[in-house]
């Protein structure tokens, strides 16, 4: 009995032993894994702190031709759509946006739907009526420090002034502003080309351009609007060609975005479906503003669009 109680107490300090040795040999291990592990979670925390500082400092613009209020449209009139229109806005999380084709009244149903945004902008007739290429920013985001319209003519400061072969007076409206969030100062400028004239398309791109240069100086700039011209056409290849004052040019983010585009390659529906190939609504940047996101909206309710064109959004970080 006493040999027996003696191997047993033998036997338990070797498999004590034994289970030491095994802690021993595993420990490098374990702090390798640890150390591996920990700093994988400390890398991945860091990055999506950065992600999140992006998105708390990026901001999302929009452009959309919400056509004007037009009986004729039938059931396409603005007074059937108008909820849609500011639903997209609503529901996509923009926070500036320029329309094109809006007319007053559309103006102040929009101010009822989106009462967190206020605009800018005047209408493009002599009288200040027509239809606006206004800007509708988002209050507790935004400040506007300068504002401003002027015409796509010979003579931009004329009131309802049309220019070489347009056969309507065009205008650009464009703001001044700084985001509250970060402090950081923009200028925005919104317009609508003329649909006819193909001279005033061009000469309408080379007087934004040299007018951005001095309306915006070392600021960051967006450009955007519809064009009624594609990415084949002289006056594209002048808003991404030609250089600002300071050497800096516009960048389309269809092609720039950090993320590749969302959505359709066109804007154009005419209340009907998507036309292949006519992509004429635009937003662009400077080179010096990163455009994170990029897309085309193709959002329908119950088969109809909300316009006949296709909103574009461009999540912008400013530098």
């Amino acid at each position: 009995m006493q040999e027996f109680y003696y191997n047993e107490r033998i036997n338990y300090y070797i498999i004590k032993f034994i289970l030491f040795m095994k802690v021993l040999l595993l420990s490098p291990l374990l702090i390798v894994l640890l150390l591996t592990f920990g700093c994988s979670h400390t890398e991945g925390s860091l990055n999506n702190r950065s992600v999140d500082a992006e998105t708390k400092s990026s901001f999302r613009a929009m452009t959309f031709n919400i056509r004007n209020d037009n009986a004729s449209d039938g059931e396409n009139a603005w007074p059937h759509r108008k909820e849609m229109v500011a639903g997209m806005i609503r529901f996509h999380g923009v926070d500036i946006v320029g329309v094109q084709e809006a007319l007053s009244r559309q103006l102040e149903d929009l101010d009822l739907l989106l009462p967190e945004f206020s605009r800018i902008g005047v209408g493009r007739d002599a009288d200040g009526g027509g239809e606006y290429s206004a800007i509708l920013y988002r209050k507790s985001r935004f400040e506007v420090l300068d504002q401003g319209t002027f015409w796509l003519s010979q003579t931009p400061d004329q009131a309802g002034s049309a220019g070489w072969d347009a056969v309507l007076p065009r205008i650009a409206t464009y703001g001044r502003f700084e985001d509250k969030n970060t402090g950081k100062k923009f200028t925005l400028l919104n317009t609508h080309f003329d649909h006819i004239g193909e001279i005033a398309r061009i000469k309408s791109s080379e007087l934004i351009l040299s007018t951005l240069g001095e309306l915006a100086g070392p600021d960051p700039v967006i450009a955007m609007g519809d064009l009624n011209t594609t990415d084949q056409d002289e006056p594209y290849e002048h808003m991404t060609q030609t250089e600002l004052a300071d050497g800096r040019r516009l960048l389309d983010g269809f092609y720039h975005s950090e993320e590749p585009h969302h959505g359709p390659s066109t804007t154009w529906t005419g209340f009907k479906s998507i036309v292949p190939g006519r992509r004429i609504d635009f937003i662009f940047a400077s080179d010096d503003v990163r455009q994170l996101r990029h897309g085309i909206l193709s959002d329908s309710m119950g088969g109809r669009f909300p316009s006949d064109h296709l909103p574009v959004v461009t999540d912008i970080l400013l530098p």
